[in-house]
């Protein structure tokens, strides 16, 4: 079951066509998945896991254990350079995903490919149906900018014990030209607590100036 169809390494019409074929279903399958559970996720990020199974499994298909070809695919991949915009944790692991589908199937691997993509998908059902991970996801990221002349040193902690459980000054820089500082704070929500009134009671404080209530760069984009 789990033995390679590529009988001493040949490759066949049939077994070629039967490898590439499953690459592209398996890959729809994987692209179906992830778009369904992220609505975010771009037409770009879809075909390229739809189609990356198959690509890599025509490359190592063609490289079929010669040292010479394996070394030249490898250096014109590196000739790559990917300009995207940086994808999230599991964007990058539904890359993994279809590429290590891909190398199993140019292997000639159909069962452990079908098998990996299926636990795979399964595990992060399951994984997401139990919210594991999720404590993160009241972790909130607030800018305060103050005017340069104010004194910040606590004026806002008692606003901020009020709507968070913890939280933590993590960094303090100028901006507007030097002329303000700007006060990032990072915590987590309390269940219930209203973001306007809180906004409202910060601009109190600190002249009306620019804040900012969010997640963090590295929470978007988590599906």
């Amino acid at each position: 079951m789990f033995k390679s169809v590529f009988v001493n390494g040949s490759l066949t019409e049939g077994s070629v066509l039967l490898m590439l074929g499953l690459a592209l279903v398996l890959g729809f399958a994987e692209a179906w998945y992830f778009t369904r559970r992220n609505p975010a996720a771009t037409r770009s990020f879809a075909f390229t896991l739809a189609l990356l199974p198959v690509i890599t499994a025509t490359v190592i298909m063609a490289v079929n254990g010669n040292l010479g070809a394996g070394i030249a695919v490898a250096g014109s991949f590196s000739l790559i350079r990917f300009r995207s915009v940086q994808g999230s944790a599991q964007d990058i692991l539904a890359l993994f995903l279809a590429a290590a589908t891909g190398l199993c199937l140019g292997a000639g691997y159909a069962a452990v490919a079908c098998l990996l993509m299926v636990l795979c998908l399964g595990a992060h059902a399951l994984l997401s149906a139990l919210r594991f991970g999720s404590a993160g996801e009241k972790l909130r990221e607030v800018r305060i900018n103050v005017p340069e002349s104010l004194d910040y040193e606590g004026l806002f902690d008692d606003l901020l014990a009020a709507s968070f459980t913890v939280f933590e000054l993590i960094r303090v820089r100028t901006v507007e030209m030097g002329t303000a500082y700007q006060l990032i704070y990072r915590g987590a929500l309390r269940e219930g607590a209203g973001s306007r009134a809180f906004l409202d009671a910060v601009r109190e404080r600190n002249g009306n100036m620019p804040v900012s209530l969010g997640r963090g760069l590295e929470e978007h984009g988590e599906m």
